[in-house]
């Protein structure tokens, strides 16, 4: 599976934005500071995710960033892709020519897998990250029978 530091850093950068957004926009370099992420590379995330939504600026002294929906709207999947982050699991990036041209004999397995993360990432939001860090805990919340239920309910209607 490849997931890079583009998608692990805009996770890691939209969870500082919610944890310290509550009084005043957050700037760039506040979160580059705390989380040790180049500046730079700060700026090409957040470009991309107020392209799409996740975030807005506020310019002018006293500016920086909000986020731009409700934490429970945030899913890590959508932080994930805005930035052109792809997760898959698969050798030939979904195209099914992994072996000589043609699709290997374990590209479903992959497939699957592919899949699984996707439900997983798409049933995690930002206030489930959020509410870990605010108690603590090790472990995020996940019902992944209550994911599976949506998502077959999603596919009845």
């Amino acid at each position: 599976m490849k997931l890079t530091t583009k998608g692990r850093f805009a996770v890691t950068a939209m969870l500082d934005l919610a944890l310290n957004e509550a009084s005043n926009p957050v700037t760039l370099s506040e979160i580059s500071d705390r989380q040790s992420i180049s500046l730079s590379y700060l700026e090409q995330l957040f470009s991309r995710m107020r392209r799409v939504g996740l975030v807005k600026s506020i310019r002018g002294p006293g500016g920086g960033y909000h986020t731009a929906m409700d934490y429970d709207a945030i899913t890590i999947k959508k932080i994930i892709t805005s930035v052109d982050e792809q997760i898959d699991s698969t050798q030939c990036g979904g195209r099914e020519n992994c072996k000589d041209g043609d699709r290997c004999i374990t590209h479903d397995l992959w497939a699957s897998l592919n899949n699984k993360i996707f439900d997983y990432l798409d049933g995690l939001t930002l206030a489930n990250l959020v509410e870990s860090q605010h108690n603590k805990k090790k472990t995020i919340k996940f019902d992944f029978k209550k994911k599976q239920a949506q998502s077959l309910k999603t596919r009845l209607i």
